[in-house]
């Protein structure tokens, strides 16, 4: 008897060692599998229509994006998008036969129906699903303003908070509407799909994003960075003068490097940047050294994707360092953002995002906080650096440079002396006589003793601008003046009629 009750006991104990190790298997060994497979009902993909989808809200609480009920059973809900083409290039699309877009793919995982932390005990066998909902940082003001001053262009607006990264505006034109893509409908989604990949006259499509996916020649804001890399490496060179020219020669070629408009410019770096000198800064370029300005322009974010929430972004390019050495004139007109230099709005926003903020760029990021249903704040941004490419002390030195670019330089008259703003123009030829078309930017801070917005003003195949102010100027302007006026508790109208409300 006493025989069978330990064989008895040793067989329960072993039951007991097989049970925890299997608990340890599970726990330990396989749960990170386990927690991804699609078996899990916890992880299992839900079809857009079929389940309640989270909002997407911009920073004010306006609804982006939303599920609404219809009466069909076999489609009980369906995605809308209340702001349309405004915030399309944003917020993107749900599509049960193309897919989710833009910030609809980004934070799917939370958009999407989902097991919700279990509160009970049936909850934990049986996972009940919901979905989060996404908060922006963007301003629909601000946005609106963008849309209203391209006036349909083609072209790009990026706007941010230096101190934070939080991006306040980003539009771009061409854009969509993207109601077909919540028909119930399959061939009115794909007949959307197809036109939002048609290009225009300037070949760009709507689904292709100015501001995050297109590169342009920088043209003269890119003498910004040539001006930090002087300020880092070599300081001395600030003081270095050149005689007043139309255009200078360049070693190893017989190309002459003029001026734009064929106006004659020189000085020390202080007068060369409010004026947009090109022979001065090309012979700059080459003082520097290819090191130097390919060391500043990588600094800056150059031949990086920044780390934006937005899926599809580029780099922006900048020379590699021996390609810019063994061709001097290569060099210089690189160092005045042209030759193969090539950047996005976004990248141009984060340069003066740069300087704006002491010589240090903020992560740009559109989340601010995910929260549950029950308004729980499940997930909330924070706060983190880039890239540092100057010192404080560093930057402050280029801060008043582009002060002067608006109150005696290329950028006279946009603003109003009040809003303190710093700014640099640029233009860079699309072709090669003054005939041809130009990308025209503009880049600025405000109010420069203390900035609290930073922008990115991009606007291509224009015709002939000499500074780039004459087309990105009066849209720099509204956007400036509302955001400043905004963060004084006004009207975000301007002080002109030209700027939308």
């Amino acid at each position: 008897m006493s025989r069978r009750l330990s064989i008895l006991a040793s067989v329960i104990l072993l039951l007991f060692v097989v049970i925890a190790a299997q608990s340890a298997w599970v726990q330990f060994f396989h749960a990170s599998a386990l927690n991804a497979s699609n078996l899990n009902p916890r992880n299992a993909s839900v079809n857009s229509t079929q389940y309640q989808r989270g909002e997407i809200r911009a920073a004010d609480g306006t609804v982006l994006a939303q599920s609404v009920a219809t009466s069909s059973h076999a489609n009980p809900w369906r995605r809308i998008y209340p702001t349309g083409r405004l915030f399309s290039g944003i917020v993107g699309f749900t599509s049960t036969a193309e897919g989710n877009w833009w910030l609809e793919a980004q934070y799917n995982n939370y958009l999407e129906a989902h097991a919700q932390p279990a509160q009970s005990f049936e909850q934990v066998l049986a996972p009940t699903k919901s979905a989060d909902s996404v908060t922006l940082t963007i301003s629909p003001t601000l946005q609106r303003i963008s849309q209203s001053a391209l006036a349909g262009r083609d072209g790009s607006v990026v706007a941010f908070d230096p101190k934070t990264g939080d991006t306040l505006a980003l539009y771009s034109n061409p854009t969509f509407n993207p109601a077909p893509f919540t028909s119930l409908t399959t061939s009115v989604q794909k007949a959307a799909w197809k036109q939002v990949n048609t290009k225009d006259k300037e070949g760009f499509s709507p689904l292709g994003l100015l501001a995050t996916q297109q590169t342009f020649f920088p043209g003269s804001t890119f003498k910004v960075i040539t001006t930090a890399g002087i300020v880092a490496y070599q300081p001395s060179l600030l003081t270095k003068y050149y005689p007043p020219m139309v255009y200078t020669k360049l070693p190893d070629t017989t190309k002459l490097l003029y001026n734009d408009g064929h106006v004659s410019c020189g000085g020390t770096v202080e007068e060369m940047l409010p004026q947009s000198c090109d022979p001065g800064y090309g012979l700059l370029g080459i003082a520097l050294g290819a090191q130097d300005l390919t060391k500043e322009a990588n600094a800056f974010g150059f031949n990086e994707i920044p780390p934006l929430d937005l899926p599809g972004g580029v780099a922006s390019f900048f020379p590699a360092e021996a390609n810019l050495a063994a061709n001097p004139p290569f060099l210089a007109y690189s160092a005045i953002g042209q030759e193969d230099v090539s950047a996005t709005a976004l990248q141009n926003a984060l340069v003066a995002e740069g300087i704006a903020d002491g010589g240090t760029i903020m992560t740009p990021h559109l989340m601010s906080y995910i929260s549950a249903p029950d308004g729980t704040v499940v997930k909330r941004y924070k706060d983190s650096v880039w890239k540092q490419p100057l010192t404080p002390a560093q930057a402050a030195q280029i801060v008043p440079l582009m002060q002067k670019v608006v109150t005696s330089g290329t950028a006279y008259g946009i603003f109003l002396p009040a809003d303190d703003v710093a700014a640099k123009t640029g233009t860079a030829q699309v072709g090669n006589d003054l005939t041809n078309d130009t990308d025209d930017w503009m880049i600025a801070f405000a109010p420069a003793t203390d900035p609290t917005i930073a922008v990115a003003v991009s606007v291509p195949y224009q015709g002939y601008s000499r500074t780039g102010a004459e087309i990105a100027g009066p849209i720099m302007k509204c956007v400036i003046e509302g955001a400043l006026a905004m963060q004084a508790g006004l009207p975000a109208t301007g002080t002109s009629t030209t700027c939308p409300t």
